[in-house]
């Protein structure tokens, strides 16, 4: 079911901020980093696949991606949903369950066997594509599913994500000079405000995070090994 009323974009940045932490698909620890999949240590880590085992968050973030497409994108922009291999696909189901279109998936490679697809499900030229994925960091992992659905002559222009880093400048430069505009519900600054105003965590981690979102790039040089 297409949603007919929706929050303003700073009312669903909060609520899925909000969201996140109360599932605690939210992790911070400025003393003991993470390591991200680039190898690079974080004092954040977000796991947005665990969102799908909370039925009523996962509709209404869903319900919130659906608005937030159709307002910045158009209510009939898209002919075909796609979802990025893995964490992609049970939300690019949702979407398109949501907004009444066919549903794919992209694998991140050819499995190398049968037909050696990368695209799973019917796509066709002149299709207008929306990829979904559950976040992106820098967005150079889009490119590799746009160009693959390119390469069956369908278009893609647009990615939608519920949660975008927000913090690495070159990200939307990076997407819009391949020609693709990103939509997203919340970022790490959403999820900081919200974590303050929460008292989640306490404040030597509050301002650890806080000194790598103003210059995560520095921060990881630093922190390397």
């Amino acid at each position: 079911m297409i949603p007919a009323s929706y929050p303003d974009k700073s009312e669903i940045a909060r609520l899925t901020a909000r969201m996140l932490l109360e599932i605690e698909a939210v992790h911070f620890n400025a003393r003991e980093p993470f390591t991200l999949a680039s190898g690079l240590p974080s004092p954040t880590y977000i796991d947005c696949r665990k969102l799908i085992s909370y039925p009523r968050i996962r509709s209404t973030l869903m319900d919130f991606m659906a608005a937030t497409v159709m307002r910045d994108a158009g209510f009939e922009a898209f002919d075909n949903i796609a979802g990025g291999e893995t964490a992609g696909i049970p939300f690019a189901a949702l979407m398109a369950e949501r907004l009444a279109l066919p549903m794919t998936y992209v694998r991140k490679k050819p499995k190398g066997y049968g037909r050696n697809a990368r695209i799973e499900g019917a796509m066709t030229e002149g299709q207008r594509v929306l990829l979904v994925e559950d976040l992106t960091t820098d967005g150079g992992s889009k490119l590799s599913f746009v160009d693959a659905i390119r390469d069956t002559g369908a278009s893609c222009g647009h990615t939608a994500v519920i949660f975008y880093y927000g913090i690495f400048p070159e990200t939307e430069k990076t997407l819009g000079d391949h020609g693709i505009a990103l939509h997203y519900l919340c970022t790490w600054w959403d999820v900081l405000a919200e974590a303050k105003a929460q008292g989640t965590f306490d404040a030597e981690t509050l301002d650890g995070v806080e000194a790598f979102l103003r210059s995560p790039r520095e921060w990881q040089d630093a922190h390397k090994g």
